[in-house]
């Protein structure tokens, strides 16, 4: 196995328009946020509107781990209390007929180290992931002309997206059964409507991770969400289905992911600007450097989502250095993710702040 590539500052390459074309990522985000608080009366996240679990959380850094994968927050085997987010990925509150995308939001409170731009003050650490190893596309480019054409049809035709999802869902499925999986069509609503506690998710586009560069995913550890992989959800007649089988599980038995770790080793197998491309794991493994423990508690409730809903925002740029964002997608993040926030603080009348704790209401 070669080596892993070190980190050095100049690991980046930014495109002569992508000040540009992240502009126009900030305001097609507005546009969706405007359209769902002009209808809704709320103004909800450009992307991953709904939730489906809001938790509290423990992360345990495990010991003895290489000296490669012991690096920033998982230098040292300790512990960190921490919010968790489960989310589906379109702008508007749709019922779980549409079958999106899922998000894992993870964000650690207590953390020490010197803080990236824009998050000076606080001490946390948020690390998103997606349930698919790769990005929809290479970059912000192809993702704004996928956005603008989500955008068009936000908060409209409710009945018209349940028929498409399921149209994709019947593709995907073919996809599946060669072998393979496609990313734009799970992004469209061709999403199967399997469980969220059993799903791995992934950060997609890479991280400075130290010294080093990697991506990280989240993988179920505990039986109960290892029994869940692949299982389908019934969700006829079910807005909520999501929310109401998470909630079914989590209210008596809690249960547990891996936080992996992939290191950069080849820049032409490993790319930096372009998320598109699934590193390959034969020779490079994802590696354990963490636990994520979850104790039985109500994972969504009107009182969680007004914390962690209208006044938590979750982005990769709230860090330290040594988990700086990379790549294009990541940097357009940064543009619209606090385009977002700010509108949505300022229509709903409660500016976003990072906690100093990890307590949600309804819990001990």
């Amino acid at each position: 196995m070669d080596s892993p590539i070190p980190f050095t500052p100049d690991i980046e390459r930014i495109d002569q328009d992508e000040a540009d074309v992240n502009a126009e990522l900030a305001d097609t985000f507005r546009q969706i946020i405007e359209t769902t608080y002009r209808d809704l009366g709320h103004g909800f996240s450009g992307v991953h509107a709904k939730s489906h679990a809001l938790l509290q959380a423990r992360v345990r850094v495990l010991e003895g781990l290489p000296p490669h994968y012991a690096q920033g927050v998982f230098a040292e085997p300790k512990s960190f209390d921490a919010l968790v987010r489960i989310s589906t990925g379109a702008g508007d509150i749709l019922p779980d007929s549409v079958s999106l995308i899922r998000g894992f939001a993870i964000k650690l409170v207590g953390v020490e180290g010197e803080r990236l731009a824009g998050s000076e003050g606080d001490s946390t650490q948020d690390f998103l992931f997606a349930n698919g190893v790769a990005f929809p596309t290479p970059g912000p480019k192809k993702f704004l002309a996928n956005l603008k054409l989500l955008a068009k049809t936000t908060d409209k035709v409710e009945g018209l997206k349940k028929a498409v999802s399921a149209v994709f869902r019947t593709a995907e499925k073919g996809v599946e059964a060669l072998g393979g999986e496609s990313a734009l069509l799970e992004q469209l609503g061709g999403h199967r409507h399997t469980h969220p506690l059993g799903e791995s998710f992934f950060t997609q586009a890479p991280i400075r991770y130290g010294n080093y560069i990697a991506k990280l995913g989240v993988v179920p550890l505990s039986e109960n969400f290892k029994a869940l992989e692949g299982q389908e959800i019934d969700i006829a007649g079910r807005d909520d289905a999501l929310r109401e089988e998470i909630a079914s599980l989590l209210a008596a038995q809690g249960g547990e992911w891996e936080i992996r770790v992939q290191l950069a080793r080849d820049l032409a197998a490993n790319p930096i600007e372009d998320a598109s491309v699934a590193w390959p794991e034969e020779a490079n493994p994802y590696v354990a450097v963490a636990v994520i423990s979850i104790a039985p508690q109500p994972s969504w409730t009107w009182d969680r989502a007004r914390v962690l809903d209208d006044q938590t925002a979750f982005n990769p740029w709230h860090g330290i250095e040594a988990h700086c964002p990379l790549g294009a997608v990541m940097r357009a993040r940064k543009v619209a993710y606090v385009a977002s926030s700010e509108m949505r603080g300022r229509l709903n009348g409660c500016p976003f702040h990072e906690p100093s704790n990890a307590k949600l209401p309804d819990a001990e």
